[in-house]
């Protein structure tokens, strides 16, 4: 089975006969060719109706970093020929030991078709020239959303990360209109461009489309309002994925700010309750852990893999603009959860409050130097570049935490450009223990 022309705008029904037969195919693929699920499942032959997926066990990051320590360099979850991989990708590893990813034509061509679906939603195209700000260092998002960016037809510009001296004066020589990174870059820019090009302001650059992703933030209102104002661009979280399953597969489109599910002919999703692991109906209103299951993988399926990723279901009916994906938001990493006196919070709860202050550069840490029960939320903030310091401030953080999610913070505020910024995933969540 392939991916199908045109799938983000077809109708349920329509999807449902593909994925049915298209998980069938997969079933036994990995029944006859996956060693770790066949011990997974302990013999059991997987179901031939998607509906009953939640029968068979989960499957977690925890498990597949094993199988690679144990059956190096890809894990007894590879269900293909090492002659069938043509590409070889390694995780981030921001949240641990970085994994070996690999993908066959297929899978590299599906990666890119879906990938190119999110970009395209998010308003690239024919016409755009775009600069590609992600590590092409083996990371899955350098090289294959190179790929997606250019299944769009926008030309590409391979930048990469390091030399925002060289970035800047490319942007500025070769008319760019777009740029593709981590939503936290354009702070890296700012402050180069204030340092290196006095008098040159970030909106004299040019860009007019921010495709952005890697990292929780925009939906703050705050941020969006402020890259808006500062650069003249139109933000888009245009670049949602997760690096073992599929690079993007989730974006917004001109119409909503919240991330269109783009994949249903390849990817199956199903939502658990975090801490029980029993399934959450995925419908409108639901929160839950995000779990996928391939429908179209040759090298590396997964079957019910559980993300980590805790997201909420605003809308299952079609977005205005004809796209008939679940529309969602993230709401943090079940990892990056911090539990201060029976309370869950997440960064981008914390980010939302902190994005309503001017005073603020937006900036932030949590920094857990022990383990838990914590009573108390420890929390970094940096003053904005333009703010006088004022001693209150601390205070009024803390009053606005507690006002808005109910926890006591104990907030440290830091001059401006304390912080360290980087041009990859900034941690927000800093724990002593890892």
């Amino acid at each position: 089975m392939n991916p199908i022309d045109g799938a983000e705008f077809l109708p349920p029904p329509t999807l449902a006969r593909h994925q049915q037969a298209a998980w069938r195919t997969q079933a036994m693929h990995v029944a006859r060719h996956s060693r770790f699920y066949r011990k997974l499942w302990e013999g059991r032959i997987p179901p031939e109706d998607l509906g009953e997926l939640p029968s068979l066990p989960l499957s977690d990051k925890h498990q597949l970093r094993q199988s690679q320590a144990a059956h190096p360099p890809f894990g007894d979850y590879l269900a293909a020929g090492r002659d069938t991989a043509t590409r070889l990708h390694r995780t981030s590893g921001t949240t641990g030991q970085a994994m070996n990813l690999a993908l066959s034509a297929r899978d590299c061509r599906t990666t890119e078709t879906v990938g190119g679906r999110c970009h395209r939603a998010a308003g690239l195209g024919p016409g755009h020239t775009v600069v590609h700000c992600l590590n092409y260092q083996m990371w899955i998002g350098g090289v294959t959303d190179h790929m997606t960016l250019e299944a769009t037809g926008a030309l590409v510009v391979p930048f990469g990360v390091g030399g925002t001296e060289l970035l800047i004066r490319t942007i500025r020589e070769v008319g760019i209109t777009a740029i593709s990174c981590t939503p936290s870059y354009p702070a890296v820019l700012e402050r180069v461009l204030a340092e290196k090009f006095p008098g040159v302001k970030p909106r004299d650059l040019g860009l007019k489309l921010g495709l952005f992703g890697g990292e929780a933030g925009l939906d703050d209102p705050a941020l969006r309002e402020r890259i808006r104002g500062t650069w003249g661009m139109e933000p888009r979280n245009a670049n949602y994925g997760v690096s073992d399953v599929f690079s993007n597969f989730a974006a917004q489109c001109e119409h909503d700010t919240r991330l269109h599910f783009m994949a249903a002919d390849v990817l199956w999703p199903e939502l658990i309750d975090p801490e029980s692991a029993v399934p959450v109906p995925l419908v409108a209103g639901a929160e839950g852990e995000l779990v996928l299951t391939h429908l179209v993988r040759d090298c590396q399926p997964l079957v019910r893999f559980r993300t980590g990723d805790i997201i909420a279901v605003d809308e299952t009916e079609p977005c205005l603009c004809g796209r008939t994906g679940f529309r969602f938001r993230v709401i943090g990493r079940s990892d990056d959860m911090v539990v201060v006196r029976g309370l869950n919070l997440f960064p981008t709860m914390v980010a939302a409050v902190l994005g309503e202050m001017p005073e603020l550069s937006g900036d932030y840490r949590i920094v857990l130097d022990g383990p838990p029960p914590y009573d108390r939320l420890p929390l970094r903030v940096e003053r904005a570049p333009t703010a006088p310091d004022a001693p209150d401030l601390a205070a009024r953080v803390a009053a606005a935490v507690k006002a808005r999610l109910g926890a006591t913070a104990e907030v440290t505020v830091l001059p401006p450009g304390t912080l360290p910024v980087t041009e990859g995933k900034t941690r927000r969540v800093i724990r002593s223990d890892r």
